[in-house]
């Protein structure tokens, strides 16, 4: 068996040795660095995981829905202010997930209330008209719980 033999310090040389244990102090150091490092990466990669994997990768912008079948409805003559009137028709686009036996009958109704008694200069230019086919498809859609995304002027006549 072999056995070590420490030299002893030479006389004006020594050393101040930590209460710690000497050199492996910073070897504990680094490791708790590199832990730490390891474990800040792991809990970056796992945010960063979430939010563009779980979370929707950003977009909050639900998706438009596809267009379905059109109903097209009869045509109907509008009362407008002044003795004029309006004969309008319209076409429904359901959306694709709509029920299948779609009724214009509401679709209708809110056409009537919404054209009657207006001016014929509110309806005569295209800028106007499009605003009206707006508010026409806000009101239609709630009204049939948004199975309707648009409606189509099929006729616009006026007198």
């Amino acid at each position: 068996m072999a056995t070590s033999v420490a030299a002893a310090p030479k006389a004006g040389t020594a050393k101040a040795v930590p209460a710690g244990g000497g050199p492996e102090q910073p070897a504990k150091k680094s490791r708790k660095k590199l832990i730490l490092i390891v474990v800040l990466a792991v809990a970056i990669a796992g945010g960063a995981a979430w939010f563009f994997l779980l979370r929707g990768g950003g977009s909050s912008a639900p998706k438009p829905p596809e267009p379905g079948a059109i109903l097209k409805l009869d045509s109907i003559s509008v009362n407008l202010a002044e003795g004029h009137f309006l004969k309008v028709g319209i076409a429904l686009q359901a959306t694709k997930a709509a029920s299948a036996e779609l009724d214009g009958s509401k679709a209708l109704d809110i056409s009537i209330a919404e054209l009657s008694g207006r001016q014929m200069t509110q309806l005569a230019t295209p800028k106007e008209r499009e605003k009206v086919k707006r508010e026409l498809i806000a009101k239609v859609g709630e009204a049939y719980d948004h199975e309707i995304m648009d409606v189509y002027f099929t006729e616009f006549v006026m007198q």
